[in-house]
């Protein structure tokens, strides 16, 4: 979309909410909806309950990785002169894409072994519901071998989400600061005196 203006605050707004929301819900996933499990008694009602919320917030959780990308994209493509000219912009750009793009990565796989737990979860219950794990992503001494492999793997890409995401919003606060008029001369004096 071509503008005629240099101000993007609808597009940076959505941008800064979308990993907002992909950051602080992550974090509440961990640190909330994966032990709120321990205060359940059945083995199977820990994983189930786990498995539910993170289902439901997956819509918006996807929903803010999409306007990061999106919005990340348009934000991108309307600073191509400061991309060219400002020393470290293309470089801290590039790196806040890249950190988006394996965060995408990190909250794909981490539902993907949530799934798995929980199917594996359904098929090791027995029918009263007995499972032997500490809460959705940890497992006790009784817990099969197969269940705590896809829980760490879980409990690591669920880490490393926020981790990311939060790298992104890192990147984006010194893009956003590098638009100041001291910033942005030093810059371009730095991209010039390296020539």
């Amino acid at each position: 979309m071509t503008t005629t203006t240099d101000n993007h605050f609808i597009a940076q707004a959505v941008h800064d909410l979308g990993t907002a929301l992909w950051f602080g819900g992550s974090v509440m996933g961990i640190a909330g909806v994966n032990k709120s499990g321990a205060d359940l008694t059945s083995g199977i009602d820990k994983v189930r309950v786990a498995s539910s919320a993170w289902s439901r917030f997956s819509p918006a959780q996807w929903g803010g990785i999409a306007a990061t990308l999106g919005t990340g994209l348009q934000l991108t493509s309307s600073n191509k002169a400061r991309l060219a000219l400002q020393e470290g912009y293309g470089a801290v750009g590039t790196l806040k894409a890249a950190l988006t793009v394996a965060g995408a990565g990190a909250t794909a796989f981490a539902a993907y072994s949530g799934a798995k737990i929980g199917k594996l979860a359904e098929q090791a219950a027995g029918p009263d519901g007995s499972l032997d794990v500490k809460d959705a992503t940890l497992p006790s001494a009784g817990t099969p071998p197969e269940i705590k492999k896809w829980q760490a793997r879980q409990r690591v890409t669920q880490a490393a989400v926020p981790a990311l995401a939060g790298g992104v919003i890192v990147c984006n606060a010194w893009l956003v600061q590098a638009y100041r008029p001291m910033s942005t001369v030093k810059g371009l004096l730095g991209k010039v005196l390296r020539r």
